[in-house]
């Protein structure tokens, strides 16, 4: 058997991830991916034989999209004088707006993987590895981050991200993300002129 063409592999993981956030789950299929890649039929279930093997493909995708990334970010604040706010700040502000489609997709597989055991597994294992790649980051950046704090520091992330992406887009500005990452970084004691401007909710 020749081996597997990545780029086309990719093609159709990226075809999936559009749909499911523009259509959701149900509109993934192996055929809706085909079209909306614009590829032969057939292509798709030569690469995911099964429709729960395309939804764990696009979270991988996605995953590796992320990593690549926060690996990016990390790099170009290395040795430069950048809070963990502000990283934080743009990592949402970048996730909301310019990639908000990647991440509805991942809310849509999260819920997804509470009805499909094989994918939640999936997810653990990539939720596993964003826990050990954060914590790559911090070291490169020079923070005594603890592990248990990186965990939560995730976790509220992850709060913060769905209400974000989930929000109408045009109430996502730079000022409402930098008092989020604000708050999950030192807690809720926020200036009262930014709570009063209705900047944190």
């Amino acid at each position: 058997m020749p081996p597997l063409n990545q780029a086309r592999r990719r093609a159709v993981a990226d075809a999936a991830i559009e749909l499911l956030a523009s259509s959701g789950v149900h509109g993934v299929t192996h055929r809706a991916v085909e079209r909306e890649a614009d590829l032969p039929p057939g292509t798709a279930s030569n690469y995911f034989r099964s429709r729960e093997a395309l939804l764990v493909a696009a979270a991988e995708r996605i995953i590796e999209l992320h990593h690549a990334d926060t690996d990016r970010a990390t790099d170009q604040a290395t040795g430069q004088p950048a809070s963990l706010v502000d990283l934080l700040a743009e990592s949402l502000f970048t996730a909301a707006t310019r990639l908000r489609d990647r991440y509805l997709a991942i809310f849509e597989l999260q819920l997804e993987a509470t009805r499909r055991p094989a994918l939640a597994s999936v997810l653990a294992n990539l939720q596993d590895a964003a826990m050990r790649t954060t914590a790559g980051h911090h070291g490169k950046l020079g923070l005594t981050t603890p592990r248990a704090t990186i965990a939560t520091l995730i976790s509220l992330y992850g709060g913060a991200l769905h209400t974000l992406v989930t929000s109408p887009p045009e109430s996502v500005t730079r000022d409402a993300v930098q008092n989020l990452a604000q708050a999950i970084v030192h807690g809720c004691d926020v200036p009262e002129e930014a709570s009063e401007r209705g900047e944190l909710r």
